[in-house]
């Protein structure tokens, strides 16, 4: 029979990560430079080997969204990112048939902006999803 471990012997540390929000550790996995608003609509698969999405912008033009995202090599060697967009609705629900993904290179202490438009007014929310892999 194991002893149980009182709460009080456990470190406040520990209780802390315990106790941190998922979105928070989820936040984590971004480059520190990346703001938390702008990282909470990335959804990263893997590392992200010094890419860090340093801006977005989220513009409702004749009511479609359209956004724009800064993304940043902060390393010296090139990477070939991977990445789509996926639009949500008031429920958090896709919205239209899904994007494919797209394949674009950043070259070292370089930044590219990739665009998007949403299929419908449907809309109102959106995730960019990313892998990122380091040649």
């Amino acid at each position: 029979m194991r002893p149980r471990l009182a709460l009080a012997a456990v470190p406040a540390v520990v209780c802390a990560a315990l106790l941190t929000p998922v979105g928070a550790a989820h936040a984590q996995q971004h480059d520190p430079a990346t703001p938390l608003a702008v990282a909470s609509k990335i959804n990263l698969r893997g590392e992200a080997h010094g890419i860090a999405v340093r801006e977005m912008r989220i513009v409702r033009k004749n009511d479609i969204l359209t956004v724009q995202a800064d993304l940043s090599n902060v390393g010296r060697t090139d990477r070939t990112v991977f990445y789509r967009f996926k639009w949500l609705d008031n429920l958090g629900g896709p919205v239209g048939d899904g994007e494919a993904w797209k394949q674009m290179r950043v070259l070292g202490l370089g930044q590219q902006t990739v665009k998007s438009v949403a299929p419908t007014s449907a809309a109102i929310d959106l995730r960019l999803e990313m892998n990122v892999e380091l040649r």
